[in-house]
């Protein structure tokens, strides 16, 4: 008997369902799930890769982190959309709050992944999921796969088997059909590394993986063989955890198509940075304490330095300024190629003690408010700073997301 029931909430082609979604509410009359689209950076730079693609696009053999280049060579008709992480976070936290209709035992594992522990739960479970995946469909614009299992392992493999807008099961007794025959590669915490050593043994598959000694194992692979053994046999304990999901770090980088020799140059990209960064913890009511910039030089050689503040912040215009004397501090003159900020030691509290010295910064956070407010509402080319006109630097500068480390589940998963 199955004592718990848990789901797995999966976006579909998270990115791009997001976007198709959003074009269509704002008046679009092409669905990007339905022609050749990607989502990933502007072609003409060096740094564009595919981040999500269409099942049409999948045809054509386009697929996830190759090069937007690469891809309009495989499909020159390719519909190609830059990221919008504002519109991502906003459609999962929407999914999040439509989900603890079902259950406030929620734990976001990703910005497009959920565990949901409905054991509990007043429907049959199935009829429950059923009510989700059509709910959000209906109510949110977008599809998803749920995974229903006894446990997070079995709920995520469940819901990684046949897309989109499916709905299965795996509990213990559907193991041996459903899960063990799957090629081991397929199962969670395997990658190539670990795929090649397995298979060099004749191990090709979860079940022949399930089916080996667990002594003999833990003697070759240590704990990581033991760990990814027990998976390979369905066992998992960790609880679906419901504690506020903290941010840790944000970061926000972006390489250039062209080297930055001056600078007059580098101030420009660390104020657009700067600028995405401070967005970021505005939006989420949070303020950092450690400011960190990495450089990489077009010799791909890199280096950084971070500086703790004495009081956290938001305001774009003191991420800067930090940012741009960390600059100072180790440039050599070297042609730059890669520019990111990093922030973190973040802080939650809505009272943060001040200096007397520090009052003068409340200005400063509405100014940034209010152009963040503008910009959400008209688009982020709608403000922008002086500086960047007629430079040459795109001032909406950033092609990472912001690093939202949720909290993983114990022991890996």
């Amino acid at each position: 008997m199955n004592d718990r029931i848990v789901f797995h909430i999966d976006v579909n082609s998270a990115y791009l369902s997001w976007e198709a979604a959003h074009n269509l509410q704002m008046g679009s009359n092409i669905d990007l799930r339905n022609v050749p689209s990607i989502v990933g950076g502007d072609q003409e730079k060096r740094h564009g890769i595919v981040l999500a693609k269409s099942i049409p696009a999948k045809k054509y053999g386009i697929k996830t982190g190759e090069s937007v280049y690469s891809a309009l060579e495989k499909c020159p008709e390719l519909i190609v959309i830059s990221p919008h992480y504002d519109i991502y976070m906003k459609a999962s936290k929407a999914m999040v709050d439509f989900l603890y209709d079902y259950s406030p035992l929620i734990q976001r594992y990703s910005i497009d992944e959920v565990f949901l522990d409905y054991t509990n739960g007043n429907l049959p479970y199935m009829e429950a999921a059923m009510k989700i995946k059509e709910g959000i469909k209906k109510e949110l614009g977008f599809t998803v796969n749920i995974g229903i299992g006894p446990n997070k392992l079995l709920a995520k493999m469940a819901s990684d088997f046949t897309k989109p807008d499916k709905i299965h099961t795996l509990f213990y007794d559907e193991i041996e059909k459903k899960m063990w025959p799957l090629p081991v590669e397929d199962l969670f915490m395997i990658g190539y590394r670990t795929k090649k050593k397995l298979n060099s043994r004749g191990i090709f598959t979860i079940g022949e993986l399930a089916h080996l000694d667990r002594d003999y194992i833990y003697s070759w692979l240590k704990k990581p063989g033991l760990l990814i053994w027990e998976y390979a046999n369905g066992i998992e304990n960790s609880d679906v955890k419901i504690s506020k999901s903290k941010v840790k770090s944000i970061g926000n980088s972006t390489t250039l198509p062209f080297d930055v020799s001056t600078k007059e140059e580098a101030m420009k990209v660390l104020l657009g940075i700067s600028e995405m960064v401070g967005m970021r913890l505005r939006e989420l009511n949070i303020k950092a304490e450690v400011i960190s910039v990495s450089l990489k030089t077009s010799e791909f050689f890199s280096y950084s330095h971070q500086k703790k503040l004495n009081i956290p912040t938001s305001s774009t215009n003191t991420i800067y300024k930090t940012a741009l004397a960390l600059f100072e501090e180790m440039w050599d003159n070297s042609s730059l190629r890669c520019f990111s900020i990093s922030l973190s030691s973040l802080v939650y509290d809505d009272f943060i003690q001040l200096s007397f010295f520090e009052n003068f910064n409340e200005k400063e956070l509405i100014l940034d408010k209010s152009i963040d407010n503008i910009r959400k509402k008209f688009g982020q080319s709608s403000v922008i700073r002086s500086a960047f006109l007629y430079s040459g630097i795109d001032p909406i500068i950033g092609g990472v997301v912001a690093e939202e480390n949720y909290p993983m589940m114990s022991s890996y998963l």
